[in-house]
């Protein structure tokens, strides 16, 4: 037997049921348990004092995309605001954004002002900077509501961003149309 130990990144609360028990398990592969808005991921393992000490193999890391979310208002000393998230691929890139706490919405976060990724409202619209590889290509509700936008635009609710086992960097800029400054992301992310 082993303790786990976990890398939590999700915005509702931790079950109950979790936090009072001891977690244990007699495999030393990572372990995923999924949530409504969030995931839980064991990161490793560590044996007890009974297990005799074996030298385990580091494992491959899992495939994970990366992401650089450039919000649309500059920091007090005018350089963007950014914020650096890692995600499995095969998502939508709303829900990445949610998990993340990433500002999608803006002014439109209230209930009743976005249609929760149906893709009827138009208001979770993101640029796509660098990755655009990584992405799905639009759909017919973006093409409707983008047809006056430039081609980097999408809505984030109908973009997936690539498959599981996807690598590479995507970097996006939040709300589009409410930004004020022009940067480059060459130098955003050193």
């Amino acid at each position: 037997m082993g303790t786990l130990h976990f890398f939590i990144s999700f915005c509702s609360p931790i079950p109950s049921n979790l936090i009072s028990h001891n977690i244990t398990t007699s495999h030393s592969t990572p372990k995923s348990l999924k949530f409504s808005r969030g995931k839980i991921r064991a990161v490793s393992t560590t044996p007890n004092s009974s297990e005799s000490a074996q030298a385990i193999e580091p494992e491959q890391e899992p495939p994970l995309v990366d992401f650089a979310f450039v919000s649309s208002v500059l920091l007090p000393d005018q350089t963007p605001d950014v914020h650096l998230r890692q995600a499995c691929g095969g998502q939508k890139l709303r829900d990445i954004m949610l998990d993340g706490n990433i500002e999608l919405y803006g002014p439109y976060a209230r209930p009743l002002l976005n249609c929760a990724g149906g893709g009827t409202c138009g208001t979770c619209m993101v640029e796509v900077i660098k990755g655009k590889e990584l992405l799905t290509p639009r759909t017919d509700k973006e093409k409707e509501h983008l047809q006056k936008k430039p081609k980097n635009w999408r809505l984030a609710c109908q973009t997936t961003v690539g498959k599981p086992d996807s690598r590479g960097l995507v970097v996006v800029q939040q709300l589009p149309e409410w930004k004020a400054h022009e940067w480059k992301y060459e130098n955003v992310l050193v």
